[in-house]
């Protein structure tokens, strides 16, 4: 498994950040990797759904937590990648820290370039947070 983990300091109330991240339709904004979300079902703050990733076009399903003002936990259940990617949002005076954190590889005999993916997610998650900070504090 590929672990990834950034953060960024917003100069915001965790409030607003909560509002652009928690936004997870508006995903494939910040989210390079991400091109394209379909919701296939929601319960409470339980969704599935079905993403296309830039690799390739390839699709993948996900379970998605949301756990208000704290967290949100997107499970890769079905495609090309398995593991997690979690945020992680952390009150601080007069700002916050937005983490993230993947554990992921690729499946099958993709699995061979997991490393090669991983500076990819990497640099692909700094431009996201750097874009939600933007976006934030703007």
């Amino acid at each position: 498994m590929a672990e990834i983990k950034t953060s960024v300091i917003i100069n915001a109330t965790q409030e607003k950040v909560w509002d652009v991240i928690s936004d997870i339709d508006n995903e494939p904004k910040f989210w390079k990797g991400t091109k394209e979300v379909r919701n296939i079902s929601k319960d409470g703050n339980q969704i599935s759904r079905e993403i296309t990733i830039a690799f390739r076009d390839q699709k993948c399903l996900q379970d998605v937590t949301i756990v208000p003002k704290e967290t949100i936990k997107a499970v890769f259940t079905k495609g090309v990648i398995v593991g997690e990617k979690i945020l992680t949002l952390k009150d601080m005076e007069n700002s916050c820290e937005l983490e993230a954190v993947w554990d992921v590889k690729l499946s099958g005999k993709m699995g061979m370039f997991t490393g090669i993916i991983k500076k990819h997610i990497k640099s692909g998650t700094e431009q996201a947070l750097q874009a939600i900070k933007e976006e934030v504090e703007n």
